[in-house]
């Protein structure tokens, strides 16, 4: 890395072209930002005293170690903001100097349109893009080259670069601004130019120390910037835009969170470990260590979470095509238990394999959504539930899937139990629920429970059947009776005293009797939660314990507790013994052409011998005669074959083969092999042949 002070002009100067990544965030300087630079230039050029101001570093990768009077483009990592927003000063005053008589048009020494233009905007001797000295990504890219072609940009672009150009255009329009203080002011910003070599110096580590201080980039833009800087720029276009940016795309319109949110589940379900909220970056790292050292690319890593999150945003930014399925997902958001998600990831993978069904999904959904529901009007503490969802996935049986998600909340004990229909009847019945935090959802649900033609509850308001005014009508305390303020303090906020209505301003605080009768009262009342109330005489606490009572009956069923025999719930508890794993348990082999090719793996190596015999286990697949000759480990991009035999013994001539013997890995051979799609499946039979044939003595 060469760092050295330099004036930002000169460097523009120097460097045949600029080149900002794809994979960087849009140029996003605001007024604000424009206006003290602005200024900062004012000043400089206007106090004598001052020889110079800086501004920033610009952190640049030399293309193929290239130096600044080579032909070859750099690419910007950071200090894009800086040199975007000079540019659009300098395109700026190159159109206000073309406006002045001929004799004015260089206001100081080396600022006349034509040399600005030669110096730092273009190179003259160039075409197409090679002839800008500086080129943007995505939708700032033709809005720029726009302006320094002299043509107005198309408005309808959505990018700041319009914005902030016209913002120097009126600051240059000013006729008492003397364009030489902008000239010198701008000929005195200096920079630290940081140029990295390829290849030699860690781009990713500088750019994380160059944004540690200052405005502070998202997780996602750091993410960003670490899978994809380090690509040969081709592979970077292509990871791009082939998978990022349709990952950023399904994002677009939530708060910017929520990517965070979506990477700390992610890594939650593969990990089983719980980023720190301000540490997703860092345990984003780990993983991506983690994942290549396992002989797995970034880009497969890239587009493994650009599944995930196509997954995460059907569940919780409402992007499910399915209607069932997104109503589900729908009242699972209602209740805000983003804790859920790390499981429900792995049981929409499965259901995109094949592994769950539509209604399998939609019944574990509910299951959740009644964990949840229950637990939080019984008011038990939360603080648990991360961590109890980020490891449920482990206990999940794939070929009894529903009984051992069943079986796995039915043995919770202590402060994680699924509350009992008891324990939630009687939450219910005593339970604040005026002042709940999932009241809406609450009533949406028992408004709808049982109805085809759904009710929007938004039209309506919360009513007290029995009024929250202390000073209840002498009506109101003779339909209590005399422990009329006891009553009230005690049913007040109760599932038996509450209800929905449209009519809350005219209901008041009148007596029953008139809430039942006048015009849209509860005889009136379409609504299923009103049912019953037009045909009461009095409203007292018999009738609101009766009505909580039917209503719990109804919640019972809606949000329900899972039922399992008492074996079946032994039996799923078990520890799981290796002979219980499928074919299942490796999504890896699930989807089709990789399913294909492992069955015809498979009965390939079968038919060696009628002794073979193949066995699902945790991690691999194994098949054995004596005892295991080849191990299959499933992985995203191929399938790791493990041979029991050494790699001087293995007659390979297309040398696929690699040594293993001194290395960590998972199978039982010391030689591995590759197989794909791609790969010559006979090929690969003649080694796993030779194996079993060293096994059984056949050397």
């Amino acid at each position: 890395m060469k760092a050295v002070d330099s004036h930002l002009l000169t460097l523009l100067k120097a460097s045949s072209q600029f080149i900002v990544p794809i994979y960087q965030r849009l140029y996003s300087w605001h007024e604000a930002e424009c206006a003290q630079l602005w200024a900062d230039i004012l000043r400089a050029g206007s106090t004598a005293a001052l020889g110079s101001h800086f501004t920033g570093s610009i952190v640049y990768v030399a293309k193929d170690q290239a130096t600044n009077t080579s032909a070859e483009p750099d690419l910007i990592i950071d200090g894009q903001q800086r040199v975007t927003t000079v540019t659009l000063i300098l395109a700026a005053l190159v159109e206000r100097l073309e406006t002045l008589p001929d004799g004015q048009r260089e206001p100081w020494d080396g600022f006349s349109p034509r040399k600005i233009r030669n110096r730092y905007l273009l190179n003259d001797d160039e075409e197409g893009e090679r002839q800008f000295k500086l080129i943007l990504s995505q939708s700032d890219r033709p809005a720029l080259i726009a302006i320094l072609q002299g043509a107005e940009p198309a408005n309808d672009t959505d990018t700041r670069v319009i914005e902030n150009y016209s913002y120097f255009r009126r600051k240059l329009d000013d006729p008492k601004l003397d364009l030489s203080l902008v000239c010198r002011g701008l000929d005195k910003l200096v920079v630290v130019d940081v140029k990295l070599e390829r290849g030699v110096d860690n781009p990713q580590l500088v750019f994380e120390a160059m944004n540690s201080t200052g405005k502070k980039l998202s997780q996602a833009d750091l993410i960003r910037n670490y899978v994809l800087m380090d690509l040969p720029p081709k592979q970077q276009e292509k990871v791009y835009s082939a998978y990022w940016r349709p990952m950023e795309l399904e994002f677009m319109g939530a708060e910017e969170s929520q990517f965070d949110e979506f990477v700390r589940h992610y890594l939650t379900n593969k990990t089983g470990e719980i980023p720190r909220l301000d540490g997703i970056y860092d345990a984003f790292k780990d993983h991506a260590t983690a994942f290549t050292s396992a002989d797995e690319t970034i880009e497969s890593l890239v587009i493994e979470l650009r599944q995930y999150a196509r997954r995460y945003c059907a569940m919780a930014l409402g992007k499910e095509t399915d209607p069932t399925l997104w109503r589900a997902f729908k009242d699972l958001d209602q209740i805000k238990a983003d804790v859920v998600y790390p499981f429900l990831l792995d049981v929409y993978t499965d259901y995109e394999l094949g592994t769950l069904t539509c209604d399998g999904v939609l019944q574990i959904v509910d299951l959740v959504t009644s964990y949840i529901f229950r637990r939080a009007v019984c008011r038990i503490p939360t603080n648990s539930l991360n961590k109890t969802f980020a490891g449920f996935s482990s206990a999940v049986r794939k070929d009894r899937y529903l009984e051992s998600v069943k079986a796995n909340f039915l043995g919770f004990k202590s402060y994680r139990r699924f509350p009992t229909d008891a324990e939630f009847v009687s939450g219910l019945k005593a339970s604040d629920l005026y002042n709940f935090r999932r009241r809406s959802y609450f009533f949406r649900m028992l408004e709808n429970y049982g109805r085809k033609e759904r009710v929007t509850i938004e039209d309506y308001t919360i009513e007290h059947i029995m009024p929250q005014n202390e000073n209840l009508s002498a009506e109101w305390q003779l339909s209590l009776g005399e422990d009329w303020q006891d009553v009230q303090s005690t049913y007040l906020h109760t599932l038996g005293n509450l209800t929905l209505t449209g009519y809350n301003s005219e209901y008041s605080d009148h007596a029953f009797a008139k809430k039942r009768d006048m015009e849209g009262g509860f005889k009136d009342s379409p609504l299923r939660l009103n049912k019953g109330l037009g045909q009461l005489e009095f409203w007292n606490a018999s009738e609101i314990q009766k009505r909580a009572a039917r209503l719990a009956d109804d919640a019972l069923k809606i949000w329900s507790l899972p039922e399992l025999p008492a074996q079946t719930i032994t039996e799923l508890q078990k520890r799981r013994a290796e002979s219980d794993f499928s074919i299942e348990d490796h999504p890896h082999l699930l989807k089709q052409p990789r399913r294909a090719l492992f069955e015809n793996f498979s009965a390939e190596v079968v038919a060696l011998d009628p002794g073979v015999t193949q066995q699902f286990l945790k991690q691999y697949v194994a098949f054995k005669a004596e005892t295991n000759f080849v191990d299959v480990v499933p992985q995203k991009a191929r399938l790791r074959l493990s041979l029991n035999i050494p790699l001087e013994a293995l007659r390979d001539e297309r040398g696929l083969a690699w040594d293993v013997s001194d290395k960590g890995h998972w199978g039982n051979g010391p030689t591995e092999v590759s197989l794909n799609e791609e790969t010559d499946l006979g090929y690969i039979i003649g080694l796993v042949r030779q194996a079993f044939e060293y096994q059984m003595g056949g050397e």
